[in-house]
């Protein structure tokens, strides 16, 4: 992988990481499209490069980090499913990434479901306090963005309002709970690889890092204000269109698998 290369990869992570459309099925996308090798290091660089983003959280909402003890341990608790389940999963998991039609059948469906959410989810203005249980149930919808495409931004997001939550709340919830759940899987990928990482991998992992930090903290910002006022319906219909043109692509005979 060259610089340029990922460069490009953390542009695209920092605008979809936070979007319902799927940062990693957008970077399996990207990564196809440029013939990247999908080595153990372009495995480890499409989920570490991820905390660079949820810095963008940290630093955007960082009085919110300062609260009481009560908001740690429900973010720890939402947390769990996935840490359990990701744990479990992983090599399975590792392979989904290397499957493209994974990734273009999740778009299509997710993208279903995204526009028909407003309708099934009817948004609060009210915030509410979050519940334990509001907060394990938001974890266990997140465990659903373990197969490339589905998206942990939308998964969390429309679990979070159908607990009743406001689409900002959710919103806000997801992106919280973005902090310890790509923490906790960048470095795991990267404890598993360290020992195979080169100089030069390490420049390339802290560039896609600081590019994905600057890029995501302009999408968090737009896409609160985009969500509050419009909902998901857009994000759907994107997602079922570049769905249909990937299926399109594979039945055509183009090569799009991860080489």
């Amino acid at each position: 992988m060259s610089i340029w290369q990922a460069i490009i990869l953390a542009i695209v992570e920092g605008i979809t990481e936070f979007l319902p459309v799927s940062s990693t099925g957008h970077m399996i996308i990207a990564s196809s499209f440029m013939g990247i090798s999908h080595l153990e290091f372009t495995k480890m660089f499409t989920v570490n490069i991820q905390f660079g983003a949820i810095l963008s959280v940290l630093v955007l909402y960082w009085k919110r980090f300062f609260q009481t003890t009560d908001f740690y341990f429900k973010l720890f608790v939402a947390f769990l499913p996935a840490a359990i389940i990701g744990f479990l999963l992983n090599d399975f998991i590792d392979a989904m990434l290397e499957n493209v039609v994974v990734v273009a059948v999740s778009l299509l469906v997710g993208g279903i479901i995204l526009i028909f959410i407003d309708r099934i989810a009817n948004d609060n203005t009210r915030e509410r306090e979050i519940s334990y249980f509001d907060a394990l149930k938001i974890g266990f919808f997140q465990c659903i963005a373990m197969i490339p495409g589905v998206s942990r931004s939308a998964s969390t997001i429309i679990g979070g309002m159908l607990q009743g939550l406001s689409r900002k709340q959710a919103a806000e919830f997801s992106f919280f709970l973005a902090v310890p759940t790509m923490a906790a899987a960048g470095g795991y990928k990267l404890l598993k690889t360290y020992d195979t990482i080169q100089a030069e991998d390490i420049k390339i992992l802290l560039i896609g890092n600081l590019v994905a930090f600057v890029v995501a903290m302009l999408a968090i910002k737009f896409f609160i204000s985009f969500l509050t006022k419009y909902g998901f319906k857009v994000f759907g219909y994107y997602r079922i269109i570049l769905g249909l043109i990937l299926l399109g692509l594979l039945a055509s005979g183009y090569k799009l698998d991860i080489v």
